[in-house]
């Protein structure tokens, strides 16, 4: 699925980035894997698409643009994302806050 300028590759994906797995209307978030440099939904996608083990972002590299919003299609740094309370700052569109349980899947925290 194109969102924006990028490729969101997973199971299901729609415009926004929901998936087979997470897909509420706050679930439009896409993160870029550094093992591939591919953006999937959710960690569940990349297990399922992916041919390699998923890797997570180092603390050393939170000022790269791997987070998208799928509802505005806005590249965020890891840490503005991490930062934003849930919410897109720059089109205001609420994140889904449970994403928080999961962060450890995808950067060193």
């Amino acid at each position: 699925m194109q969102v924006a300028d990028h490729e969101v590759r997973g199971v299901e994906v729609d415009a926004e980035t929901r998936c087979a797995h997470y897909h509420t209307e706050r679930d439009v978030v896409a993160i870029e894997f550094p093992c591939c440099g591919t953006f999937y939904p959710c960690f569940a996608c990349h297990d399922a698409v992916a041919d390699h083990p998923a890797t997570r972002w180092p603390a050393a590299d939170f000022d790269e643009r791997a987070v998208l919003c799928g509802a505005c299609g806005t590249e965020l740094t890891i840490s503005v994302y991490l930062d934003c309370e849930s919410t897109c700052p720059a089109c205001g569109t609420a994140f889904n806050p449970g994403c928080a349980a999961h962060v450890d899947r995808y950067f060193e925290v």
